[in-house]
This record gives structure tokens, sequence and C-alpha cells, in this order.
């Protein structure tokens, strides 16, 4: 058995196109992968999607995405080292951002995109004025590290009013649909 050091499960997934777009996420339970590859078909599936702990090489694509889940306030570091690292890269590229937060299990809505997309990855990024959404997300507590686990079963009492448990509230349609508003875009 063979294994290559560039592996890229997702490699295989796009529909043939002649745009090179690509769709980068960094996620902790898997609400934001979920969310790139649902991007990504809304985009018809012409997106291939990776996940930043592959460091993929995207120079050769005209078109990004990028996106990640969101913990205090930030996406991870692999995520904002990646970005720093290959700004030069993939500046002019960017074409929308999108970060998923459980947000207390309450509706996200215009002071999240503020300060999670404005003043968070658009930043990074040094982006602006391009498509970007805040999805809600999912905690599985099976998936979480125990130190992280431990300190937001002592915190969520007090953010949501309850205990924590695991829930999703991340939905497919509207990963769809910010999918197809990232098309109609490239298309113009």
């Amino acid at each position: 058995m063979a294994f290559t050091n560039n592996a890229s499960a997702l490699d295989y997934y796009p529909t043939p196109s002649d745009k090179k777009c690509a769709v980068l996420f960094a996620t902790w339970c898997g609400s934001s992968r979920d969310a790139a590859v649902w991007i990504s078909e809304g985009m018809g599936g012409i997106a291939d999607v990776f996940d930043v702990r592959e460091n993929p090489d995207l120079k050769s694509f005209d078109h990004i995405v990028i996106g990640g889940s969101i913990r205090s306030g930030v996406t991870r570091k692999e995520l904002q080292d990646y970005i720093t690292k290959n700004k030069g890269a993939l500046k002019n590229k960017i074409k929308a951002l999108f970060a998923v937060c459980g947000n207390g299990e309450k509706a996200v809505g215009p002071a999240q995109k503020t300060a999670l997309i404005d003043n968070h990855l658009a930043k990074l990024c040094e982006v602006g004025n391009i498509p970007s959404r805040v999805f809600n997300g999912r905690i599985t507590k099976a998936l979480l590290d125990p130190a992280t686990r431990k300190r937001m079963e002592e915190m969520y009492p007090n953010f949501a009013g309850k205990q924590l448990e695991d829930y999703d509230l991340l939905k497919r349609a509207d990963c769809l649909a910010f999918g197809r508003e990232i098309l109609a875009g490239m298309k113009q």
C-alpha cells in the first residue's frame, strides 16, 4: 500500500469546468467541512474542496472561497496561518467568505457577520465587498478535545441558558443557496 504526502480527500469531487474553483475550510466538529462541500454543490460541483490541514497549493485556482468554524470569535489557527502565509497568492482570487458558529444555538444575524467576517476573516484576507455568510453550526461533544469540552460545558449555561448537548443547526439549503450566489457572481 502506498501513501502520498499530498492527500486530497475531495479532489475527485468537482464537476469538470472551465473555471478553476476551490473552497478552503478549517473545522473542529465537521460543520465547516459539510458547509464547504454543500457550497461547492451549490456552485454546481465545480469547486475542489480542501481542508486547510492538507496545506493545499491553491496557486492554480482562479476563484477561491474561504471559511471556517469559529471558537471564541476566530477561526482555527491553521486557517489563520495558511491565509497569512499565502496572502499574496490568494488575495485577488478570494471570491467569498463564510463562517460557521454555534452562537449559543441562537440564529445568526448582522452582528455575527460584522464580528466574524468583516472584523476577522475579511481583515485577515485583506478583502472587502465580496459575498459572505455566517451559518449556524453544530456541536458533537464526542468530537471535542477534553479541554475544550470541559471549558464549553462550564461556560455554556451562562451563554445559552442550558447544559451543552449535541445539536445541529447547519442547514444544507442555506449553504447551497450561498454556492449558487457565488457562482452567479462569477458569471458576471
